[in-house]
């Protein structure tokens, strides 16, 4: 079997993993698709075999949490349509906007997560009992719309900006919050998806086997998840943060 291909398998199954487990499987996967796909490969294609893929894997993750775990769907549903949509607008305004500059602001906003997760001993912790007030539904559309077009427009850090807000804003535990985060993110997937394959921005030989490795890799990794309960979601949560911090960080410090 050809190395490229065995990278290519190691690294899909590696990231459909992490992202499952804890999420930020694109910090994984798209540097190492750089360096792995030929040199010659412009980088929309590069974009959209990561984007199937990691839609395969999340979709694995997401129906295996949903099984066992239950989810807002009331809530969740519209919400994921409004991310849809939002996240489509995102895409298509990428060329657009100075998308330079929502590094520094991530940077504050990744700091301030983890500070207040780690001050908060219990957060995520607790299973809600009860069902979610008028307010927190709307503020759930809000923040899914919200959370979708910073999906389509940027991405890094997606998933744990959803978990903390299912955490922190709607008193879920972290893995009622993952599970949430993770059927938004579906949707997110299929609208940037609907970009790239009708513009013929995915190579097949390339994006299928990478599909099937983070198949797998999303099958071990929510089985992880969910034996490991809430306490290893929460550390893994706030040590994605931290990787998170770190590479927005040395981003920002290279712009100046």
């Amino acid at each position: 079997m050809d190395s490229h291909i065995i990278l290519l398998l190691l690294t899909g199954f590696s990231a459909g993993l992490m992202d499952a487990a804890v999420g930020g499987g694109g910090l994984l996967q798209i540097p190492a698709l750089f360096n792995i796909l030929p040199s010659s490969m412009a980088v929309s294609p590069i974009m959209g075999i990561n984007k199937f893929a990691s839609f395969c894997g999340t979709v694995t993750a997401t129906t295996q949490f949903v099984r066992k775990i239950a989810v807002p769907w009331q809530m969740l549903l519209p919400a994921a349509l409004l991310a849809f949509l939002a996240s489509y607008s995102g895409a298509n305004l990428v060329a657009y906007l100075p998308v330079r500059y929502l590094k520094p602001v991530m940077l504050v906003i990744m700091v301030l997560m983890v500070v207040y997760t780690f001050s908060k001993k219990d957060l995520g912790q607790v299973v809600r009992q009860t069902a979610l007030t008028r307010k927190e539904y709307g503020w759930g559309l809000f923040s899914g719309a919200l959370i979708g077009f910073y999906d389509g427009l940027f991405g890094p850090g997606t998933g744990s900006l959803l978990a903390f807000v299912f955490v922190r804003f709607f008193a879920y535990d972290f893995l009622a919050a993952t599970a949430s985060a993770k059927v938004i993110n579906v949707t997110t997937n299929i609208a940037a998806l609907s970009f790239f394959v009708p513009h013929g921005h995915i190579v097949w030989a390339w994006a299928l086997p990478l599909a099937a490795a983070n198949l797998c890799g999303g099958l071990v990794g929510s089985y992880l998840a969910m034996r490991g309960g809430t306490k290893f979601l929460r550390f893994g949560f706030m040590a994605l943060l931290c990787v998170l911090i770190g590479k927005f960080g040395w981003d920002v410090f290279q712009t100046f």
